[in-house]
């Protein structure tokens, strides 16, 4: 993929992360517990910093061209990990699902070592 796309996918990100961060501070105050709320408010800060994390990577692949593996991990991970606890605020996913919250933290971790990784290889 292009730099350019992973650009467009962490601007697409941020903005769905910043209009769930807004439903989740306005139309779920009343509706969510305190702690799910303190869940719904730790998947939009990872969200948004994988946004930007997109973004950065892109911006990195305009200028040297190399494996988007870590861009995939990010935003998987991401994906996989604030998906997971959005999905558990509202007790639509069944439990047995809850490992893929951990398993969307090792695949971001796993991306940005990939993102330092191609860092290091492309110089």
């Amino acid at each position: 993929m292009h730099g350019r796309a992973w650009i467009l996918l962490g601007c697409a990100w941020a903005a769905l992360g910043v209009v769930l961060g807004a439903f989740g501070a306005h139309a779920l105050k009343t509706t969510l517990a305190p702690e799910q709320l303190a869940n719904w408010d730790t998947a939009v800060r990872y969200q948004l910093l994988h946004a930007l994390a997109l973004i950065a990577f892109g911006l990195f692949g305009e200028r040297s061209s190399g494996k988007d593996y870590p861009g995939v991990l990010l935003l998987l991970g991401s994906f996989f990990f604030s998906g997971s606890l959005y999905a558990l605020c509202f007790d639509v996913m069944p439990k047995m699902m809850g490992p893929l919250t951990p398993l969307g933290g090792v695949m971001m971790i796993l991306g940005w070592l990939g993102f330092a990784n191609e860092a290091r290889r492309r110089r």
